[in-house]
């Protein structure tokens, strides 16, 4: 959906979507009301360096970093901030700093961030610290030629001009080079096709709606996205977009036109955007299905007293593959179930293009060997030590209707150690493919008739090397099915049906989930199976695709008691749910 913008002014600084105004004005309101003040002597660029001691931006970063949407720090404490390149990139008569900045925290390792700094005099200062406080870094006075300029010191991302100058560095194939290293251009044989006309002037809008990226939409043909934390290595969603543009042929994700990278004379290189083709689209699959959702509680809230109960299958939604859907379950769920035999059919259809060339050694498969069940069953089983325990901890700071779930998961260790085990026992087979690592509804575009799968980047928090594993495809999988739990039980307590209604809904939302999961199952496995990347036995299929159902909920209970306690009652569910058996 093409993003529309407020006007406030003939300047070329950013605005933000309409449909994230409220937030976004809420976000800038809390900004500090005057920014920190710094004094350079000589061109504002000075501000950027870095000498014996830590620089007045230096202090000033930490400050503006935990205001960030895309800083992936905010829960440690930072130590220092060091600006460790710089590299020019000139637009209009005027020069912006792409620079790194290496953040070093009390625990833990550092991480790498790209910030690329502008700055900001007269009418476009004022604009920018009237409207958009959040663009501000720092003001600053720079004292040139015995005289002074006063401005802001900003997120060159906010400005216009520089997003086409990254455009152009790509469109060009531009080079820039800084004190350390340098940056260079990649484009694919996609790029003339997505672009257009060199000629065609495409303007630049900044998308409001940030994550852990900046993302920056070029008329309706092009959308670039700024990686904020970097980390040395191609980044997955280059490396896999690159793939499935040039090699594979895979038409439903956006074609991947180009990149900037950034790199010095020893050392990986960084990947610091990637440019994509603009697809039109109705939003992303979790909204679609939630709207979904809506009208499926409607439904049942209509239905006569006769009819106005569901039986949950005793079996999982993974033993009822090759399965006809009954008739009394497309009734009730209706349209949806078309559009998860088809999600599962694209998740299918991406997996056979991950798999397809052998001779490429970073997408050839790999046989899944006893080793590396091993390893699996380690890598979760810690996982659910470090869960358990960090669950035991907040235990008591958890929603009351949480506790109860939170305590009775807490006694299945042992039940969840013996299906973790399983994958060990059982001689599972199959391969290990390049995968999403990180699938979701909202990871998926919906183009009102067919759905589009984006951002192959992976778990930003972790390292690219271990976001370019070879994993097994089932991985994806599992994620998409918690995915529709997700959605099923936030559509009952995200304020989106009324209180007294949740309990009769309930049952309605489990039922919901259990058969769109296996209607999504089935129609991926029918053409999966036409590879040679699953186990080939329905036991090795379910050990696999336990654990990492398994893995995955318990990933989701860390997340929620770090960021959104009240939210920690879903996995919690999904981890009963796989273990209801032993649960009562």
């Amino acid at each position: 959906e093409l993003p529309y913008f407020l006007t406030l002014g003939p300047h070329s600084f950013y605005w933000f979507t309409l449909e994230s105004a409220d937030s976004e004005a809420k976000r800038v309101a809390t900004a500090e009301a005057a920014a920190p003040e710094i004094v350079v002597r000589g061109p504002w660029e000075k501000a950027l360096a870095h000498n014996r001691g830590t620089s007045q931006l230096e202090r000033t970063l930490p400050g503006y970093l935990g205001q960030r949407r895309w800083f992936g720090g905010k829960a440690r404490k930072i130590l220092s901030t060091r600006i460790t390149e710089t590299v020019p990139i000139t637009f209009d008569g005027r020069t912006a700093q792409l620079a790194l900045v290496a953040v070093e925290y009390r625990e833990g390792d550092p991480e790498l961030y790209q910030i690329p700094f502008a700055f900001a005099v007269g009418e476009d200062a004022d604009f920018l610290s009237e409207y958009r406080r959040d663009a501000v870094i720092a003001r600053l006075r720079a004292q040139v030629d015995g005289g002074e300029l006063e401005g802001v010191l900003c997120d060159a991302t906010f400005d216009e001009r520089f997003c086409a100058a990254l455009l152009d560095v790509i469109a060009r194939r531009r080079r820039a080079s800084g004190p350390h290293g340098g940056i260079r251009s990649r484009r694919t044989r996609a790029f003339n096709r997505v672009r257009g006309p060199l000629e065609d002037t495409l303007k630049p809008s900044l998308l409001g709606a940030e994550q852990s990226n900046s993302s920056v939409v070029f008329g309706d043909r092009l959308i670039l996205k700024l990686f904020r934390r970097l980390d040395p290595g191609v980044n997955p969603d280059y490396e896999i977009g690159r793939f499935l543009t040039d090699r594979a042929s895979f038409h439903h994700v956006p074609p991947l036109a180009g990149a900037i990278e950034y790199s010095r004379k020893k050392g990986e290189p960084l990947t610091l955007a990637v440019l994509q083709g603009f697809i039109p689209n109705e939003g992303d699959a979790w909204s679609f299905t939630l709207d979904a959702l809506d009208g499926y509680f409607e439904r049942a809230l209509t239905r006569p007293g006769e009819d106005s109960g569901v039986t949950l299958p005793e079996e999982p939604p993974i033993a009822h593959l090759q399965e006809e859907i009954p008739e009394h379950v497309e009734e009730k769920i209706g349209g949806f179930l078309e559009f998860a035999r088809l999600l599962g059919q694209r998740t299918a259809e991406l997996h056979m293009a991950l798999a397809s060339r052998p001779d490429e050694p970073e997408f050839a498969s790999e046989p899944i060997t006893a080793m590396y069940r091993r390893s699996l069953y380690q890598s979760s089983r810690t996982r659910v030590d470090q869960v358990l325990e960090l669950l035991r901890r907040r235990l008591s700071d958890l929603p009351k209707e949480s506790q109860e779930d939170a305590r009775t998961v807490l006694e299945l260790d042992s039940e969840i150690d013996r299906r973790l085990r399983v994958v060990v026992d059982e001689k599972v087979g199959g391969r290990r493919i390049r995968c999403h690592n990180d699938y979701h509804l909202g990871q998926v575009l919906f183009t009102g008739k067919d759905f589009l799968i984006m951002d192959f980047e992976g778990e930003p928090a972790r390292p690219i090397s271990e976001r370019r594993l070879k994993r097994s495809p089932l991985r994806d999988v599992a994620g998409m099915v918690r995915s529709f739990h997700y959605a099923a039980v936030s559509a009952l307590i995200g304020g989106r049906v009324r209180p007294e209604d949740i309990p009769v809904l309930k049952p309605w939302a489990e039922f919901w989930h259990h058969w769109v999961a296996v209607d999504f199952l089935n129609a991926y496995f029918e053409i999966a199976g036409e590879g040679n990347f699953l186990p080939t036995s329905p036991s090795g299929i379910s050990a696999l695709f336990d654990l990492c159902l398994i893995d995955k909920a318990m990933y989701e209970v860390a997340y929620e008691l770090n960021n959104r306690p009240d939210w920690v009652g879903i996995p919690l569910q999904g981890i009963l749910s796989l273990f209801a058996d032993a649960a009562d």
